[in-house]
């Protein structure tokens, strides 16, 4: 159990910051789900464009501290290698 106000004050904002960061990873995923969906369907225009958003949201994702760079970077370098291949 927290003793010192320091760490009761922590653990009120570590509820708070998990939520939020939930929804962050939460709205990161939705975005590379959608490039899934338009490689699945062959569209490479839907591809291109849901990619092109998805690209500064996970680089948001590494800022805030959410992912680790490298993972970002391969997941980006996967998913733009899956487009370029739809050509």
């Amino acid at each position: 159990m927290a003793n010192t106000p320091q760490a009761k004050k922590r653990i009120r904002r570590n509820g708070r910051r998990t939520v939020i960061n939930k929804n962050r990873v939460s709205q990161i995923r939705t975005k590379i789900k959608a490039v899934d969906a338009a490689l699945e369907a062959g569209d490479k225009q839907a591809a291109t464009e849901a990619l092109a958003a998805a690209q500064p949201e996970m680089a948001r994702g590494v800022a805030k501290g959410l992912f680790h760079k490298n993972t970002v970077a391969r997941k980006f370098s996967r998913l733009t290698k899956k487009v370029a291949a739809l050509g």
